[in-house]
């Protein structure tokens, strides 16, 4: 394309960026669109017209953009409120094709753990365990088949099982860039370990009371696995298909998404630390009021990560 063209194709487009710039008409997600067109725009002129006028224009254009949209302003509560009503399910529906392999993914080596501990009644042994196994096992001799939960006091417990969730959903993530590799290895797992242990516990009898007790939490704990794997995912998809970005450059957009799915993981896996550590071993709780408080957990998850992003379908 001549450089004549490619002026005349973008010209009201860097009119419009110019004027966001200058004088504040623009939103800060609409802000962020044309910081990405931008630089599509100054990759292609470095390109192909690396010594023009029209690429020193478009570099410091696009370095005023960006120091407009990072420049540090002070915190206000308001800010704190768009990040959970805006800026996470907007990018929650951009990432909506990493969300959706990663909850497949898991899906599928969730019911290989299904079908190996149905095959293999010792296979939860290689997955979790002699000792939890075993231990477990003594539990359910003694009727207290999620007696497990209560052997250490409730604050440590919270302390302990949230650090270990946050420190597996970090690994998931950063696991990423390893071109995603190291997000599935994790997805894998996580997943077999989901449905070796839920089988074991209906061969044995207990699989209705283990449903009440480990959901109390899981419907909160799984979803965040699934949730770091689709940003683990996002953050890898930076480095296999940068588009016309470069490679790094590409990778640092995609590095921003994964780690704004993880500000909206981490709160999520504290509560179900939290209810893991003070709720799950309160088996005597009704059934009606444990079933209720799964299903209100799952509904907010689909909710919030699925259905609410969904309105930003075209912003």
């Amino acid at each position: 394309m001549k450089e004549s063209q490619f002026i005349k194709r973008n010209q009201a487009k860097w009119q419009e960026i110019w004027n966001s710039v200058h004088f504040g008409k623009s939103t800060p997600d609409k802000l962020a669109d044309m910081y990405l067109d931008l630089t599509s725009d100054l990759a292609f002129a470095q390109t192909n017209y690396p010594d023009s006028h029209t690429t020193a224009y478009l570099n410091d254009l696009a370095f005023r953009l960006h120091n407009r949209i990072y420049r540090k302003e002070p915190f206000t509560w308001k800010k704190l409120v768009r990040i959970w009503t805006h800026l996470l399910p907007r990018t929650m529906y951009e990432c909506r094709k990493s969300l959706l392999f990663s909850f497949l993914a898991f899906m599928l080596f969730t019911i290989i753990g299904v079908f190996s501990q149905l095959t293999d009644e010792n296979y939860s042994r290689l997955v979790l365990g002699d000792e939890y196994v075993d231990q477990t096992l003594q539990n359910i001799a003694n009727g207290q088949p999620t007696h497990v939960y209560n052997d250490s006091p409730e604050v440590t417990s919270f302390v302990m099982i949230t650090y270990n969730n946050l420190m597996v959903d970090l690994r998931t993530f950063i696991s990423g860039i390893f071109t995603c590799i190291g997000t599935l290895v994790f997805l894998f797992y996580n997943g077999i370990m989901l449905g070796s242990f839920q089988t074991f516990f209906f061969q044995n009898g207990y699989g209705w009371e283990s449903v009440l007790a480990i959901w109390q939490h899981g419907a909160l704990e799984i979803p965040t696995c699934i949730l770091s794997g689709a940003a683990g995912i996002t953050l890898g998809n930076g480095w296999l298909f940068p588009g016309t970005h470069s490679r790094f450059e590409a990778f640092k957009q995609s590095a921003k998404k994964g780690l704004t799915m993880m500000l909206g993981i981490i709160p999520i896996t504290i509560l179900a630390g939290f209810i893991e550590g003070f709720i799950t071993r309160h088996t005597e709780l009704p059934d009606a009021l444990r079933i209720a408080a799964i299903v209100v957990e799952f509904t907010f998850v689909v909710v919030y990560f699925v259905i609410y992003p969904l309105r930003f379908k075209h912003s």
